[in-house]
């Protein structure tokens, strides 16, 4: 009987310890799913700063955006002179908005202490109570502080505070972390689908405050961003979670939604980003 009762205590504890390593294989792998969620949308909120400064000038002396999404988008600035700063532009996407299979609701806040391209201009962008990417519910202020020492690469260093996500099945993800951007390419045209951004050095921490799962994303290889790419195109991240012990490679720049990760222990799995 005691020997039974060794065998049945061993067998309980191995199925234990097997179900508690699948769910924190499954947990790690929502994380996993979340960041690249994060990435997408925080890429995204950066490129509608982008296009609504490009010019140097309000937005009222650019083509309105409006004409291009159908009139469901509203902008207002506050101070529309050239020249007069801070300037702060809300963008209101009412109850949708869908442009080229983006579909944003709420608002959108970007304000500027200085052109975007001047060294030592901050823009800030604040993302509204109601504000909505693809269905997914964004939260957090992220801030971009012009370091550019050289004109012709220009450079931000990204700061992401209070951000959170609600994805489509529910879950809610807090993140942080900060993030050098350089301005690769594009930066002599007018034409913001040539844009090409290298994301060189930075930390994110993602966490789900439901069960206190947690992952942290540190840059190993530069990240390739395209302005015309929905997601990261190039470049890695090492992951470190319950389960998760390795590297995230986005592959050769091709502009899709796939990625590649390699497990410490050399197993590598396909993942599908955004």
């Amino acid at each position: 009987m005691k020997n039974t009762s060794i065998f049945a205590l061993g067998l309980f504890l191995l199925v234990a310890v097997s179900c508690s390593k699948e769910e924190e294989r499954n947990v790690d792998q929502q994380l996993l799913k979340s960041s690249s969620e994060i990435d997408v949308t925080n890429e995204l909120d950066f490129n509608a700063g982008i296009d609504i400064t490009t010019t140097n000038s309000s937005y009222s002396a650019r083509p309105s955006e409006n004409t291009i999404s159908n009139d469901c988008l509203t902008i207002t600035v506050d101070n529309p002179g050239l020249g007069v700063f801070p300037k702060t532009f809300v963008l209101d996407y009412g109850t949708g908005c869908t442009f080229n299979g983006i579909t944003r609701s709420g608002t959108l806040t970007i304000t500027l202490t200085d052109y975007l391209m001047n060294t030592g201009s901050v823009m800030t962008v604040e993302r509204g109570d109601d504000y909505y990417i693809n269905g997914r519910k964004l939260e957090g202020t992220i801030t971009y502080t012009n370091t550019t020492s050289n004109p012709t690469t220009p450079q931000w260093e990204r700061t992401i505070v209070n951000g959170g996500i609600i994805t489509l099945n529910g879950n809610y993800y807090n993140f942080s972390g900060e993030r050098v951007v350089t301005m690769t390419e594009g930066v002599g045209t007018t034409t913001l689908a040539d844009n090409v951004y290298e994301i060189s050095a930075g930390t994110h921490t993602i966490s789900n405050l439901a069960n206190g799962a947690t992952i942290n994303l540190t840059i190993v290889e530069p990240l390739i961003k395209k302005y015309a790419c929905m997601n990261i195109s190039q470049g890695k991240l090492a992951l470190q979670g319950a389960v998760l012990d390795g590297i995230l490679d986005y592959g050769d720049n091709t502009c899709d939604n796939q990625a590649i990760y390699t497990h410490s222990n050399g197993n590598q799995y396909n993942v599908t980003l955004f």
